[in-house]
């Protein structure tokens, strides 16, 4: 998913198409549109971030690539917590690992916290905990915890030491993941329309 999608309003509809601004043409009308400074062609904001450059963040990803991560994918997907040096810390059956490469291409939910200034030495701790060690994985996985469980509770565990209340799984996956999982789905869709057909056309106004 290494192209520009763009969007552009004609004939009543949004357009969407990998053209060039100088190449658009109207797939219902068939002209090429003429556009003023309000109405020009924007390109969409792709929603995928390398997880190695953005601190102090949950990060989806998928080992299939970011065209897996919409909601619709059953596709496993798998969760991480960033450093503000570039590792990525995820729960696996070997235990957490911190990763340096891999997650180039993922969802980014920051995380607002007080105490980002000590994220990475309570990271650091929380990971060395008996609780996240490869003999508990298959445990954690009965409860539907693993990879999500440890990010979510050490972003728990920041919260409560910054005097906050600690969020269910529920409340944090209804206020922070779909959200963005809900966007990354439709510029999946997008995509995919775009690639197969050349163009992809919704009633105007469009959310995205």
């Amino acid at each position: 998913m290494e192209k520009t999608v763009i969007k552009y309003r004609h004939c009543g509809r949004d357009v969407y198409s990998f053209s060039s601004y100088s190449q658009c043409q109207c797939p219902i009308c068939h002209q090429t549109p003429t556009f003023g400074l309000l109405n020009a062609p924007v390109a969409l904001s792709c929603p995928f971030t390398n997880g190695h450059k953005v601190s102090c963040a949950f990060l989806i990803g998928s080992i299939h690539g970011p065209s897996h991560l919409g909601e619709w994918s059953d596709s496993e997907i798998h969760v991480g917590l960033s450093n503000s040096e570039g590792l990525v810390y995820n729960y696996t059956l070997s235990g957490v690992r911190r990763d340096a490469g891999g997650w180039e291409r993922c969802v980014c939910v920051c995380v607002c916290v007080r105490l980002a200034r000590s994220w990475d030495a309570e990271l650091e701790k929380f990971s060395a905990l008996p609780e996240w060690t490869s003999e508990r994985f298959e445990e954690e996985r009965v409860f539907g915890s693993c990879c999500y469980g440890f990010a979510l509770s050490f972003i728990n565990h920041m919260l409560r030491l910054s005097g906050l209340e600690s969020l269910t799984r529920d409340q944090f996956t209804q206020r922070h993941v779909l959200p963005r999982m809900k966007t990354v789905s439709r510029y999946i869709n997008i995509y995919h329309a775009v690639s197969q057909h050349g163009f992809y056309t919704a009633n105007a106004p469009d959310d995205l």
